[in-house]
């Protein structure tokens, strides 16, 4: 006995050194002896799950169980073998005993919170991690995981804390940089995030979560080209169907509506029943059929997507609505109400099967003076929809006959949110489920709920499908009707609306007096600027462009070599703006309208990278003319022309927009 004690003995000296083949073979040595020596039994299984052979782990592991009775660390080594395999149950059972047996185990208390986050038991899993690193400080794994629930949870910044303890003990652990970038982009902090993501995928290529995540942040931040390397990055690892979502999605903002299908399509290959892929291909369709002006054909798309949705049990209603909304109808010069009804009904419909299965209760307004008013906006930041239309809100809205609540639904924040924060009675930011977002409005009673940019972010569109006030607006941030039946009314101004417009409003117009807002000059100090230092030839008229590439719609390609024609000398300004695509687009179209007027397109048009601030006021104040874009004009571009004395030549359409 002695010597197969020192065989044994031998054996674990290789396995600890990592020669595993010469630790396993004396191992069997040993066992073939010995059959029903626990010992062995039980490092043979640890050897063979570090191999990732997890079905013989269990299978020796439960012997040693049977010839050596339950010991804490040998259940807990079960435990994971089980867990590799996925059989959570199990494994959930494992540990439980272990820590039957020995309650300050450490490493049991972390592997069972870590199977209880997966299994949904958050709190009881919160609780288990937190029991962990109390007992073993040390326990990368157990911080780590403590991190990802505590996301979850929606406590990013104690979740934050704790992945750095996780990366303070372990820097090369690439899941807690991916979770840390998690946190910080719930936080608010994209850019740190980005750099999270990043190093995640230096340390470990593979992880498929990291470079989707990253392809979010990208997104967010119109890099689109490179949000889709890194979705496709991410498919090649794990061919996902919410990532094929996500890729369509921003094909369609590169505007190549055939790849986003395509991407559509294979996410319902992944996944049959993934509602926001099915409705993304119809809105697509829907989008399609109206560009070549057939509304009826339109319209029927929406009723097959009607009926797929009728004859289906959805698990989350609300997974659809928003997933791709027909942003492009403001770019034609067409009362899109009828289509935007029907579409604006069906997104009802889904958000009223959502708050049945949530069994949320009807809102309950509180009443009292002053008036609650509720803004929910995914731009209180730096950005068109806040600086046209709710900075001015804030500032001015009387305070003794309204109380102000902000719900920003985006994750970028900057000095303008803080802003909004300090002149706000309730301010709530931060990423966080729909049902979050919903419990957080409602605890207001707001009595007055307004919502500027309904069709320009997702949260915002379900949230706007619900009833969670008893008066709910909408503003002009997406010039369009919404649609919905639970939008009561439609904020615009008289200057912008002509005769008869109450007829595009699904929604009670309300003309508010002359623009409507309270816009503030931004005052900036021009740079001086030489326009040729931006490769543009002195003496010609200076006609600027600075609409973003997705605003001018191809129909109106013409009118360019038409006014160069007109003009004779003149030089047209556009600018080098994202997304990549779009521009090279716009490029191409540009030249073919040149062409076709036999107009040389270089001796007309020059694009210029885009300026900070200070130098586009001053370029403005050494042009000419600012063309204002056809069909959807430009609010901000245009007061900014205005506060530099820039005169401006616009397209008086039949729309507000």
């Amino acid at each position: 006995m002695a010597a197969l004690s020192n065989e044994l003995q031998i054996a674990v000296e290789h396995h600890q050194a990592g020669r595993l083949a010469e630790a396993d073979s004396l191992y069997r040595r040993v066992l073939e002896i010995e059959p029903d020596n626990a010992s062995a039994l039980h490092l043979r299984g640890v050897l063979a799950y570090q191999q990732a052979r997890n079905e013989d782990a269990v299978g020796s592991i439960e012997k040693a169980i049977r010839a050596g009775g339950p010991h804490p660390a040998v259940l807990n080594d079960l435990g994971k073998a089980y867990f590799a395999l996925k059989r959570y149950r199990e494994a959930k059972r494992c540990f439980a005993k272990a820590l039957s047996l020995d309650p300050d185990h450490a490493e049991a208390l972390g592997n069972l919170g870590a199977v209880l986050a997966l299994t949904g038991e958050l709190r009881e899993a919160r609780s288990r991690l937190r029991r962990a690193v109390a007992l073993q400080p040390r326990y990368p794994n157990a911080w780590f995981n403590l991190g990802a629930v505590l996301r979850r949870l929606h406590e990013p910044e104690e979740a934050e804390q704790s992945c750095r303890r996780a990366l303070a003990l372990d820097p090369r652990m690439a899941d807690a940089h991916l979770e840390l970038g998690n946190a910080l982009a719930d936080l608010g902090k994209p850019e740190q995030a980005e750099a999270c993501y990043r190093k995640a995928i230096e340390l470990d290529s593979t992880l498929a979560p990291a470079h989707a995540r990253l392809a979010e942040m990208l997104k967010m931040t119109l890099r689109l080209e490179e949000a889709e390397a890194s979705y496709r990055a991410a498919l090649a690892l794990q061919p996902s169907a919410a990532t094929f979502q996500a890729l369509g999605g921003v094909l369609y903002e590169l505007d190549r509506p055939l790849e986003a299908r395509e991407a559509f399509r294979r996410a319902l290959e992944v996944d049959p029943e993934l509602v926001e892929a099915r409705w993304s291909l119809a809105v697509l369709r829907v989008i399609e059929l109206d560009d070549a002006g057939r509304t009826e054909d339109a319209a029927a798309e929406l009723e097959r997507l009607s009926a797929w949705l009728d004859s289906h049990r959805i698990d989350d209603p609300s997974r659809a609505v928003g997933a791709m909304y027909p942003f492009d109808l403001a770019y034609r010069e067409r009362n899109h109400r009828p289509l935007l009804e029907r579409y604006g009904g069906l997104c009802a419909g889904l958000m009223e099967r959502w708050r049945k299965k949530e069994r949320l209760r009807p809102a309950r307004p509180a009443g009292t003076q002053p008036i609650r008013v509720g803004v929910v906006s995914s731009h209180v930041h730096e950005h068109s929809v806040w600086n046209a239309i709710v900075k001015g809100w804030v500032e001015h809205m009387d305070r003794g006959r309204f109380e102000l609540s902000l719900f920003h639904l985006g994750i970028r924040q900057d000095a303008e949110t803080d802003y909004a924060r300090s002149r706000a009675a309730h301010f709530e930011a931060g990423a966080r489920p729909l049902r979050r977002w919903v419990d957080a409005v409602s605890e207001r009673r707001p009595d007055v709920l307004i919502y500027p940019e309904i069709g320009m972010d997702l949260t915002s569109a379900r949230l706007a499908c619900l009833r969670l006030a008893p008066l709910q607006l909408a503003a002009w941030g997406h010039p369009l009707t919404t649609g919905l039946p639970t939008v009561d009314a439609y904020l615009s101004a008289e200057l912008f609306e002509p005769p008869g417009a109450g007829e595009h409003y699904r929604e009670r117009l309300i003309a508010l007096p002359d623009l409507g807002c309270c816009y503030e000059p931004y005052r900036v100090e021009a740079l001086d600027l030489d326009p040729a230092e931006l490769g543009i030839e002195p003496g010609a008229p200076l006609l600027l462009c600075p609409g973003a590439p997705f605003k001018y719609a191809s129909g109106h390609d013409d009118v360019y070599p038409a006014i160069a024609r007109a003009l004779g000398a003149c030089r047209l300004v556009f600018f080098e703006l994202n997304p990549r695509g779009a521009r090279e687009a716009l490029i191409a179209r540009l030249k073919a309208a040149f062409a076709r007027a036999g107009l040389d397109y270089e001796r007309y048009v020059t694009f210029v990278p885009p300026l900070v601030r200070p130098a586009f006021y001053g370029l403005m104040k050494r042009a000419d003319v600012l063309l204002d874009t056809i069909g959807f004009s430009g609010f901000n571009t245009t007061m900014q022309a205005v506060e530099c004395g820039l005169p401006i030549v616009a397209w008086e359409g039949r729309f507000m927009r």
